[in-house]
């Protein structure tokens, strides 16, 4: 087997675990509280994990969850079609993203408008709207921690195979 190949089971286990343990999560959170649609807060929490591991990535994917979030905000009070406010939107989010340099996370800015624009009722609700914007940060919150862990994890398991390889060189 080729080393590239050894290298990815490990990216593929903690990207499964990552993305299985957000998921679990925000499932839990919407078992918990079943009046508030923390199933939003899945999408966000998927859309943030990065396979490659590189918590710079993930750190761009919550910011640009929260720029989704705000564009949505910002255009929800704006009285025009529900087209044109997901326009509107989509001309906020990649203008601030490009100036924001969120360029590689884009498409979770319009991942997280969309959600906060999306509407279920007949009648535009500000308390629906602010619920899944609540529900997108509670899943960049919860797509913060685990990174957070893993990123942990890893750290103190290197330091460990380190400290195990000098330890037997010494012998």
């Amino acid at each position: 087997m080729s080393k590239k190949k050894k290298r990815s089971i490990p990216a593929m286990s903690q990207y499964l675990l990552k993305c299985l343990i957000g998921a679990s999560i925000c499932h839990l959170l919407t078992v918990l509280f079943p009046q508030y649609p923390f199933y939003w807060s899945s999408i966000s929490v998927l859309l943030v994990f990065s396979v490659e591991h590189k918590n710079h990535l993930a750190f761009d994917r919550m910011k640009a969850n929260l720029l989704g979030s705000a564009a949505a905000f910002l255009v929800f009070f704006i009285p025009m079609s529900d087209f044109m406010q997901l326009l509107a939107g989509v001309v906020i989010v990649v203008l601030i993203g490009f100036a924001l340099k969120l360029v590689n996370a884009m498409r979770s800015a319009l991942a997280a408008l969309v959600i906060v624009l999306v509407r279920e009722e007949q009648e535009k609700n500000f308390v629906a709207a602010m619920e899944r914007i609540s529900c997108v940060v509670v899943g960049c919150v919860v797509a913060l921690i685990v990174t957070i862990l893993f990123h942990y994890g890893n750290r103190r398991y290197l330091k460990y195979k380190r400290n195990k390889l000098y330890r037997a060189n010494l012998r």
